[in-house]
Order: structure tokens, then sequence, then C-alpha cells
């Protein structure tokens, strides 16, 4: 994700309970410490959870690897026969390392590390990569997920300026934010939020040179099943569900 469109933003806490902990991330983020304002998008400390709140696109937006459609995925998700494991070129027997260049919300990267992948997330937004480092704090915690939590490294910065990292993946990840379609279609409040938070992709043809340069086996794309090719580069293979597709490239072979 990129963090060069981030609009104006403060740091908020629902009780006095948490007011400590919201102050040093208002002096971490170097943001303001206001009162809760639901006309802002404002990061919020809760007791149970960190939370982005902007009322004018619905409820508090977080990130929960223990419960609700996470839980149910790492349950029943269909193990190596779905098409992200597919993608991805799981096999018994193997389990790549998977850099994440572009985390987001975290969500295919739990799903890489509930298949037993040791995975690196990316993520450039500060505020994102801090409802990251919540939501894999309270993952560690759970018996349920601890495992999985000690398979996921969180990185803050700019993919391509914090390659190479050590070891080098096997395979890397990109979901560069699309633009929506139809302006005027209903998009689930994660993704409108996503899209004010972050704005859409410029760097996708830095991040492909970038992923391909330095994966071992693969690099894999996801994309809307209908979109172009990311950076107008035409994959090995793909991989399709319903309304999405994984583009896979091989590495670039050095001269």
């Amino acid at each position: 994700m990129s963090e060069h469109h981030q609009p104006p933003c403060s740091i908020s806490f629902t009780n006095e309970g948490c007011a400590a902990s919201a102050a040093k991330l208002a002096a971490q983020l170097q943001l303001p410490l206001q009162p809760l304002d639901s006309a802002q998008l404002q990061l919020v400390v809760t007791p149970s959870q960190l939370e982005l709140r902007l009322t004018a696109v619905g409820g508090p937006v977080f990130i929960d690897f223990t419960s609700g459609k996470l839980a149910h995925r790492r349950r029943f998700g269909g193990g190596r026969g779905q098409p992200l494991a597919k993608a991805l070129g799981l096999k018994p027997g193997y389990q790549p390392h998977i850099a994440d260049f572009t985390a987001g919300l975290g969500r295919d990267a739990f799903v890489m590390a509930t298949l037993g992948c040791r995975v690196t997330l990316i993520e450039q937004n500060p505020l994102l990569y801090h409802l990251l480092d919540d939501a894999l704090s309270r993952a560690a915690a759970d018996p349920d997920t601890a495992d999985i939590a000690a398979a996921m490294q969180l990185m803050h910065g700019d993919a391509c300026e914090l390659m190479p990292i050590k070891p080098l993946p096997e395979v890397v990840y990109l979901d560069p934010m699309y633009p929506a379609r139809d302006k005027s279609a209903l998009v689930k409040k994660e993704m409108q939020l996503l899209h004010q938070l972050v704005g859409p992709d410029h760097n996708g043809d830095r991040l492909m040179e970038t992923a391909r340069r330095y994966a071992a086996k693969r690099v894999v794309v996801k994309r809307p099943k209908n979109a172009d090719y990311l950076a107008n580069q035409k994959p090995t293979a793909s991989v399709s569900s319903k309304n999405t597709r994984y583009d896979i490239y091989m590495p670039l072979t050095s001269g």
C-alpha cells in the first residue's frame, strides 16, 4: 500500500484506561491526540483492539485474526485446494517463505501462514502497519492462532527499498490497490476506507520489477478477474476463482 495519499488523521481513545497507550501512539506517529470525533479519520485505541474510524464510511475497521471470517477460513478454507494455494505452488513438503509486498489488512498473508508458510508482511502505510501489529499481538496471545502468528513477521516501509531481506523469499505476493470500476457500486467499508487512506496504486511497475528481481521461485499477483495485467506484463500462468485472478510470473534471470 502507498502512503502518499494519506488524509488528515488523529489519534483518540475510548476511555481513560487507554489514554496512555493513545498518547504513546500519537507521539510515535507524530499525529495529534484528540477527543473522539466522528467527522474525521481517527486511529482509536479501545480496551480490546486498535480501530480506524471514519463515520462517513461506516463502522470501525480493525483486523482480527482470531475470530470471524478468518477463523472460519482457517478451519474450512479449503486448504491447499484453494486457488491462492495453487497459485503459490504449495505442495506436500513445500511451504515456501513468502514476502507479501502489499500486506494491507493482512488477510491473504494470514491464510498463507495457516497453510504452513512463513510470511514476511510489508506495509508502507503507518496506520495499516499499526492495525496489523495490533492484530498480530492479539493473535500471538490466543492459543488457537499463536503458532500462525509466530510464522508472520511484520515490517514497515516501502518493499522496494527494504529489499533484499534475508533470507530471500521463494515467493513474492502482490495485491496492489485497484481502482473501483463503478463509483456508484456498493463497496465494503474496509475497501472504501483503504481507497481513501492510500489512494490508487501508482507503484505497480516498480513493485513488479522488484518482486521479479528478488523472488527465488515465482511472483503471484492478485487481480480482479477481468482486470488488466499489472505493469502490462503477461503472466506465465493464471489461477482464477469466482471474482479473483492470481497471475503467476517467473523471476527475472540475472544477466
